[in-house]
């Protein structure tokens, strides 16, 4: 039996290697599975709960499904589109928001970390934004979401809304409770200049990350400055908790080879960084540059990324659309 998978992807512009290794290679290879049923949506709602540039935010959903299909994300067996092009997702947030109750809104990490000291200025999506998630979800009677560590707990609250949905109403798995899908053998990808940091966008040097659309001279640059330390390779992965720069370079290593951990610390122990960082920068460039390349191109046919969306929210809008009508029945409107 297949798998029903639905993931969103936010339109913040300028994907890096932390988003490719986290999120899109492994929807590749769920997409390329011919059991599997996948919607990727670019969730646009989520990314205005902090304010956005309007024209950066169109520019960043076209981006978004660009990267997508350069990575090989095929749109004719998965279904790629918008999140506000669908209307039962707001729909869907406003019932399941009367669903959810606060005591469990209030214990999630993610706002905390992103509302920061002023939480009170902080806007009302960011901090219900979780609700949203769950309907982006729910609608599609979604089996497994992938997740990466930040999104565990806001799937396990899609789950609780879910069962107390069904438990309300009185209507036994009508909303499906989905299962996480977490993946083997990936290390967290870090900043190129900071080992103990994420791999982010906001960080004010590029030096930090590579970016999706970088080209073959700035991947191998970025490497050849990658932070590392005055030892040789580790010979040990008990090392590498001491050791959280070449800990961050071995897991992008073993990530892009999809090899263990403990092979990737093998294979190099002992030997000069310099020729560890040539090996891996031959990997990045084998990997990201034709991915680079096709982004570009497709950023150069806007037509062409507005069709595959549009096309993607009238298949979506089928399923969502259906759901969230039965949803109102139930609710009694």
């Amino acid at each position: 039996m297949g798998k029903k998978i639905f993931s969103g992807v936010q339109p913040t512009g300028n994907l890096h290697l932390g988003n490719y290794l986290g999120a899109i290679k492994n929807f590749v290879d769920l997409n390329n599975d011919n059991d599997n049923k996948c919607i990727f949506c670019v969730v646009d709602l989520h990314a205005i709960t902090i304010k956005q540039d309007p024209k950066e935010l169109k520019n960043n959903i076209r981006e978004t499904v660009a990267t997508f299909i350069a990575s090989g994300i095929d749109p004719k067996k998965s279904i790629i589109f918008n999140q506000s092009g669908v209307a039962a997702h707001a729909e869907g947030a406003w019932i399941l928001s009367c669903i959810a109750r606060m005591g469990w809104l209030n214990r999630m990490t993610q706002f905390k970390e992103k509302a920061g000291k002023d939480k009170e200025k902080a806007s009302i999506g960011l901090y219900s934004y979780p609700v949203l998630m769950a309907s982006d979800i729910l609608l599609y009677d979604a089996t497994h979401v992938p997740v990466g560590d930040d999104q565990k707990q806001h799937l396990e609250l899609c789950r609780d809304i879910a069962q107390k949905f069904n438990n309300d109403f009185e209507v036994e798995n009508f909303l499906q409770v989905p299962e996480p899908l977490i993946q083997k053998e990936f290390s967290r990808i870090m900043s190129l200049k900071d080992g103990s940091k994420k791999m982010s966008k906001s960080e004010l040097s590029d030096l930090s990350r590579i970016n999706l659309t970088d080209d073959k001279d700035q991947i191998i640059n970025k490497i050849k400055k990658a932070k590392t330390d005055p030892l040789s390779m580790p010979k040990d992965i008990k090392e590498l908790d001491k050791r959280l720069e070449a800990k961050n370079l071995l897991g992008i290593y073993s990530s892009l080879t999809n090899s263990k951990l403990q092979n990737s610390v093998t294979n190099f122990a002992g030997k000069n960084f310099s020729e560890f960082k040539e090996k891996l920068s031959e990997e990045l460039v084998n990997k990201i540059e034709p991915i680079s390349n096709e982004i570009k191109k497709l950023l150069g046919d806007e037509r062409y990324l507005d069709k595959i969306l549009l096309d993607g929210v009238e298949k979506a809008n089928l399923i969502a659309s259906k759901k969230i009508e039965r949803i109102k029945e139930i609710v009694g409107f």
